[in-house]
């Protein structure tokens, strides 16, 4: 009798992780692997594609340090346990410019080097609120904007930890959210108003 080598069985998190990569969505919509789970999001509305350029121009504009935006680029996040990586599309993906980290990335690229990924909440503002901002502190970078709509509110967190980002500054639409280094800067948000 002759023994056979035998492929390993792909696990569940394979296959979601390879249903995931594999799927179609239609023009516009972003799909995401969050937390185990695939959500797809419809395209953005006017009012959050304006706030997002509002951060764009000014982040690219005033900061201290030459930054380079990107929107919409795939990451790939480390997760906790046994769950395959996280992939996300954030609205915004900011990194110094001298980096230059976009050129010749991968659809799907680590976070390494990302200085600040930015959130406009949208159909579903638990997940930006939640489960992404745990996903972009697990993965170490430095700073969440997220634009909360819902509560006309801009909170940058930072800190980032294992499980949680353990700093944030909250300020209603209208007030400057200031901005520490490398950007150094106080972001106006009186055009969110």
């Amino acid at each position: 009798m002759t023994a056979m080598a035998h492929e390993p069985m792909p696990t569940q998190d394979d296959i979601l992780l390879e249903g995931f990569l594999a799927l179609e969505t239609p023009t516009g919509f972003r799909a995401e692997l969050i937390e185990g789970e695939i959500a797809v999001t419809p395209p953005p509305d006017g009012d959050h594609e304006d706030y997002l350029c509002t951060v764009f121009e000014q982040v690219t504009h005033r900061s201290a340090t030459a930054m380079q935006s990107s929107g919409h680029k795939g990451l790939v996040l480390s997760t906790s346990g046994n769950r395959p990586a996280d992939h996300v599309i954030p609205d915004a993906t900011i990194a110094p410019r001298a980096l230059r980290l976009f050129r010749g990335a991968p659809p799907w690229m680590p976070s390494d080097g990302v200085v600040m990924v930015v959130e406009v909440t949208s159909s579903n503002p638990q997940r930006d609120r939640v489960a992404k901002r745990h996903g972009y502190a697990r993965a170490g970078i430095p700073f969440y904007l997220l634009v909360d709509r819902g509560d006309a509110t801009l909170t940058l967190f930072s800190e980032p930890s294992a499980t949680d980002y353990a700093g944030h500054n909250t300020v209603p639409f209208g007030k400057p959210l200031p901005l520490p280094a490398p950007f150094s800067f106080d972001l106006e948000t009186a055009d969110f108003l």
